[in-house]
């Protein structure tokens, strides 16, 4: 005889959902929330917990937040703009009053496109960049960088500087444009087991040849962890981006170097839209430097396009992290800790397919 296999209990089926669950008290604070909340608003539960929802959940909409004031009245929305940690987002949202305990209820959000049948259209924060508007404009970029080499052999040497100014600046537009393709690829990626910190290594490797400054930079591995499901290529170049910025925040520091933390953490799960599943994201990666941090009225849109607290930069290199860590089905967040100055990102990532079975 089969026995008949014991129904999860509700706190079980709850975590299990693929979109964020908040209970809300009759003050509006939050009372719990479940795993996909935590990884939908980058933050864990326990910081969640006791805070007003509007704190965590800003609803742009008006209409929308002054319906959400009658906490008796059940609510359907969608498509609704709405502010967390990680930016802001298109989601859809629903407030349903708990019956037994008045004032309380339950909301839920699911970015659009969750629901239903699953959503391939490119996330809408992220830049396409068409390829044929990219060669119309490389084609022509690489004769004027041309002419100017040629230019830069005939001219004096006083006038010089000016042909450089040429071949500097193109290169620096086909950079740009470069990596404008790479946010908007759809490319597939080949995803497999992956050793993290051989990758970590890599990354660490091409930071320190490219900066003579002498920027130090401190493992602090958990050798016991496994192999992670990602790209090595990828992984590498997430990293590279994420310790470059971390150098350059800490030129001028007191504390002029760069931690780089890896360990095994618990209860984060993130919401696959594509297969439609909960994933599991035990295996984290920090970086950690001392600098000064990204300016407080920047932190929101931190992932945005063209987003930067840099004299001289582009506002690429972080929407590109985030694009690629979203590839190998991964999340990332950002912190800024003010007592201890200190900035930290941190990337969690899916154990390979066979660890994540054992």
């Amino acid at each position: 005889m089969i026995e008949e296999a014991a129904i999860p209990d509700a706190a079980a089926q709850i975590a299990g959902l693929i979109f964020a669950v908040l209970l809300i008290d009759e003050d509006g604070r939050i009372r719990n929330a479940n795993p996909a909340a935590e990884e939908m608003f980058g933050l864990a539960a326990s910081r969640m917990l006791g805070r007003a929802y509007r704190e965590v959940v800003s609803i742009c909409e008006r209409h929308v937040g002054a319906a959400l004031k009658d906490s008796e009245q059940p609510l359907i929305a969608r498509g609704v703009l709405i502010t967390t940690a990680l930016g802001k987002e298109p989601m859809n949202l629903s407030s349903s009053p708990v019956i037994a305990h008045p004032g309380w209820r339950v909301l839920t959000l699911s970015r659009s496109g969750a629901e239903g049948t699953p959503s391939v259209t490119p996330q809408p924060n992220e830049v396409g960049a068409p390829a044929v508007l990219a060669h119309e404009i490389k084609n022509p970029l690489a004769a004027i960088g041309g002419a100017g080499q040629l230019l830069g052999r005939r001219v004096s040497e006083k006038d010089r500087h000016l042909t450089d100014l040429i071949t500097r600046e193109v290169e620096r537009i086909a950079g740009l444009i470069d990596r404008m393709q790479q946010l908007g690829s759809n490319a597939s990626i080949d995803l497999g087991p992956c050793n993290l910190h051989a990758s970590i290594r890599n990354a660490m490797a091409s930071v320190r040849a490219a900066r003579p400054d002498g920027c130090e930079l401190i493992e602090q591995f958990d050798p016991s962890l496994p192999l992670v499901h990602a790209d090595a290529r990828s992984l590498e170049q997430i990293l590279i981006n994420l310790l470059t910025n971390a150098c350059e925040a800490s030129e001028g520091a007191e504390t002029n170097h760069v931690v780089v933390r890896t360990r095994f953490v618990s209860g984060i799960v993130h919401s696959t839209i594509q297969s439609g599943k909960p994933v599991r994201l035990p295996v984290e990666i920090c970086v950690l430097d001392h600098g000064p941090g990204i300016p407080e009225e920047l932190r929101d849109d931190v992932f945005e396009p063209f987003v930067t607290g840099k004299s001289h930069g582009q506002g690429l290199g972080l929407a590109l992290v985030r694009k690629l860590v979203r590839d190998l089905g991964g999340r990332i967040t950002h912190e800024r800790n003010e007592r201890a100055g200190q900035t930290l990102f941190r990337v969690n990532l899916a154990l390979a397919e066979k660890d994540a079975r054992g």
